[in-house]
């Protein structure tokens, strides 16, 4: 199977460990990603907030070369897949002359979650798990940007999305359910507001530990950094002790696959899970 790719500016960058962790497994489940060339940051996140035209057409001139390859698109950021997907319904809608690039929408915009979670995918990755990951008991956590608004996203399911769930249940881990699962992390606000991301943050903890979590899971490298960066600090503030790794959805499926370089990618998060995955018999420390 044959997809583009586009990987958006901090998988090159400070996502670096969500990149190698996609790449990786897709690479396992026989998933080609060609990387969209020549490719521009899509405008996330400030552009539409600064002018709405410059937004669509940072966005839209990736849709377009995008669409000559033919091939449907794979997106791994949901701010970027948020802001492609609102170029597509301009760049399709009764407005769309007033663009400078043509979109026909021949082509799907896949969030990368919803992309493995498709049944026929699922059922690969099912086959492939060689180590299966008991003793993980996940909340997932989607953020706001993949499934919502539902009139930009065409997500069927955007307060209760599942392809996270669904994937990790193929591997073995036991899905916690929770309320939380699209309760905003405050996003860019850790740089100006970062009281506001604190408090955000901490009730996810908060609500994470009471739905009898032993770690979150996240396909998006905003939250991520929010919920990863300052769980030390945050905790301290809070009166908590908590001890949650964030980890990516596709790092579970690395180890389950048994990839030999999926050990090497918790080594870049700040709340290190090498101790959770020795403690449930995953690892040897």
């Amino acid at each position: 199977m044959q997809v583009t790719y586009y990987p958006g500016c901090s998988l090159e960058g400070t996502a670096r460990d969500y990149a190698a962790s996609l790449t990786a497994v897709c690479k396992a489940l026989g998933v080609e990603l060609i990387e969209l060339e020549d490719w521009n940051c899509c405008g996330a996140t400030a552009a539409h907030a600064l002018n709405h035209h410059a937004a669509i057409a940072l966005a839209g001139r990736n849709l377009a070369l995008a669409e000559k390859e033919g091939r449907d698109l794979v997106v791994p950021c949901p701010l970027c897949f948020n802001r492609l997907k609102t170029a597509a319904q301009a760049l399709t809608g009764d407005k769309r002359q007033s663009y400078d690039y043509a979109f026909q929408g021949d082509i799907k915009i896949y969030d990368l979650a919803d992309f493995l979670a498709q049944e026929p995918l699922l059922q690969l990755l099912a086959s492939r798990v060689s180590q299966p990951l008991p003793g993980l008991k996940a909340v997932c956590y989607y953020g706001c940007m993949a499934s919502r608004p539902p009139g930009i996203t065409e997500a069927p399911d955007h307060e209760n999305p599942t392809s996270m769930d669904r994937i990790l249940s193929k591997l073995g881990v036991e899905v916690k359910p929770w309320s939380y699962k699209t309760d905003c992390c405050g996003a860019s606000h850790l740089i100006a507001r970062r009281d506001i991301v604190f408090k955000l943050v901490g009730r996810l903890y908060d609500k994470a530990v009471e739905a009898g979590a032993n770690c979150m899971v996240v396909s998006c490298q905003m939250c991520q950094a929010n919920l990863d960066l300052y769980q030390d600090k945050i905790l301290r503030e809070l009166e908590r002790s908590y001890y949650l790794p964030i980890f990516y959805f596709t790092e579970l499926i690395g180890l389950a696959l048994g990839l030999s370089q999926a050990r090497q990618w918790g080594h870049m998060h700040f709340v290190p899970p090498a101790r959770l995955l020795a403690g449930v018999g995953l690892i040897s420390c």
